[in-house]
């Protein structure tokens, strides 16, 4: 078994359809991006064993306490840690495992990513069902939260060689699988307890269970799809980009994982993730209540303030905000797609200029379209927003292959995701605290994100700054040549002279093969669409 994971083993022959790629990193993406949709199972655990009302616990059980405890249900506040563990070890994991990962190859990464992930989820079903939280911890938060390290960053390096002509393109296919991996679990998960409910049993055991099952399945297929170039092999009649003004962005060496933390363009794209990240991730926490607080009973066509609407009219707007953040699901992975499309001709610099400058004017717009009452404005604006937030995930892999170079980008943009980390608790709590502090001063709910927005947008400003200070890298932190050469030998890449390896055909694999591989992909993606459009449609309705 160790031999058939081995690196080696999955380099591709000539004529393999570089097309097969993209498909097995979304069977991954798909997957693992439910870590995104894991608030489905908040309020039914939050009464797991009450069924109907949650069993509150005494006030001598704290956090740690409520870890063990089994006679009383969990509270959300205590759920939701879970969701932090998955992008605290998502960060971290990448980034420890990272060079690992790049000598020993997408396939066995892939398969121990499927491993942590699936079981992770069937382990933490046997929590749920015994009801202690900390099994659900240990298997969903840290082992799954490994699972989603590795699985995230498991195809980054693979499609940028087999996409040198659209690296942009390529990792925004991969990346934005991600973002579509609630939008089909969330419904998903939702049907499965809806199934399995009884009336002593929420139903979230077996869904766990199934859900592993299935995922355990799909992401297999995936990583033993995985295939990598051979050494020096290039697309038919591509040539690299030459040295000229328009591509002095772009480098033909190397740089070690290892010498990334002293080099100051790192750091100063970490800031760019961050703070890109940081604001996106502002307003995905809070958009569903924004929306409801801003707009209150206009939603529902009654001119009522949110803190003056019934219990029923609460529902009502609920339900609607519902289709809202949906709506803002779809932008969040079109604009992976999209934007990281368009830096294969815009370059990667500017294209986090247009979303700093232009993110910061959405961020600046949204207090005055909501008190002007122009929901269009305010909607469009937040669209936007996160279509950029999804971008600025799809891009960075590619930018870093612009500045560090191809042979190690996986390993160097695992180590980038600790500012995903840092974003993941920076954004919530300055929004939270920032929405906590406006309400306790007073001021009305329609009013208390005005100055969030503020905040938001001079995170932007910083980005912005540090996104122009980034320019080629001195020569000095590149990998020479022999220890470029030492560098391919550990990772058991074959070496050959870059004219014999193009590729003799781009028909050997069958096409049938390649599209029956989309269609695998598309199916889901397109249930997960159906049913996110059917909650836009009672939004825009």
């Amino acid at each position: 078994m160790s031999s058939f994971l081995n690196k080696e083993r999955i380099i591709a022959g000539p004529g393999f359809n570089r097309w097969l790629v993209p498909p097995a990193a979304l069977m991954i993406h798909l997957c693992i991006g439910m870590a995104y949709g894991f608030s489905v199972f908040w309020l039914p655990l939050s009464k797991a064993l009450g069924i109907k009302e949650p069993i509150k616990c005494g006030p001598d059980i704290g956090f740690f306490a409520e870890l063990f405890v089994s006679n009383c249900d969990w509270k959300v506040s205590t759920l939701g840690w879970m969701y932090t563990l998955f992008f605290v070890l998502l960060g971290s994991s990448a980034a420890l495992w990272g060079g690992w990962l790049e000598r020993a190859g997408p396939r066995k990464a892939g398969v121990i990513a499927t491993l942590c992930w699936s079981l992770g989820m069937i382990v933490s079903g046997f929590g749920i069902y015994i009801h202690q939280f900390w099994i659900m911890i240990l298997a969903s938060g840290v082992i799954g939260g490994i699972g989603l390290g590795l699985g995230y960053i498991s195809p980054v390096s693979t499609l940028i060689k087999w996409f040198p002509d659209r690296r942009g393109m390529a990792t925004g296919m991969a990346i934005g699988g991600f973002g579509g991996g609630a939008m089909i679990g969330s419904p998903l998960a939702a049907d499965l307890m809806k199934y399995y409910a009884t009336p002593t049993d929420v139903g979230v055991a077996p869904t766990f269970v199934v859900m592993g099952c299935i995922y355990f399945v799909f992401m297999l297929a995936g990583a033993l799809s995985y295939r990598i170039p051979e050494t020096g092999w290039t697309p038919k009649g591509w040539m690299p980009p030459d040295h000229s003004a328009k591509n002095a962005m772009i480098t033909h060496r190397h740089v070690h994982v290892e010498q990334v933390w002293g080099i100051p363009q790192f750091w100063l794209i970490w800031m760019v993730l961050c703070m890109n990240v940081s604001a996106g991730i502002g307003v995905i926490g809070m958009a569903s209540p924004m929306l409801q607080e801003v707009f209150g009973g206009t939603l529902i066509g009654i001119d009522t303030k949110f803190v003056d609407l019934d219990k029923s009219q609460l529902t009502a707007i609920a339900s609607i905000a519902a289709g809202f953040t949906a709506l803002l699901s779809i932008f969040n992975i079109a604009g992976r797609f999209f934007w990281a499309s368009l830096s294969d001709f815009m370059g990667r610099k500017l294209t986090y200029v247009v979303f700093f400058i232009l993110g910061g004017a959405m961020y600046f717009s949204i207090p005055a379209s909501a008190s002007s009452g122009s929901l269009i404005l305010f909607v469009s604006a937040c669209c936007l927003i996160l279509s950029m937030y999804g971008g600025g995930f799809a891009t960075v892999p590619a930018y870093l292959a612009d500045i560090f170079g191809s042979q190690m980008v996986g390993a160097i943009h695992g180590r980038l995701l600790t500012a995903w980390a840092t974003a993941g608790i920076l954004g919530p709590v300055v929004v939270n605290y920032m929405r906590d502090y406006q309400i306790s001063l007073g001021i009305p709910r329609e009013q208390v994100y005005n100055q969030t927005m503020y905040i938001l947008m001079g995170m932007l400003a910083i980005g912005l700054i540090c996104n122009l200070l980034v320019k080629p890298l001195d020569q000095k932190w590149f990998m020479t040549d022999q220890e470029l050469a030492e560098e391919k030998r550990l990772a058991n890449e074959k070496a050959g002279p870059t004219e014999n390896l193009h590729s003799s055909s781009t028909t050997v694999t069958s096409t049938w093969v390649v599209l029956l591989a989309w269609l695998i992909v598309a199916i889901p993606m397109t249930w997960g669409v159906y049913r996110a459009l059917q909650s836009v449609s009672k939004f825009i309705h």
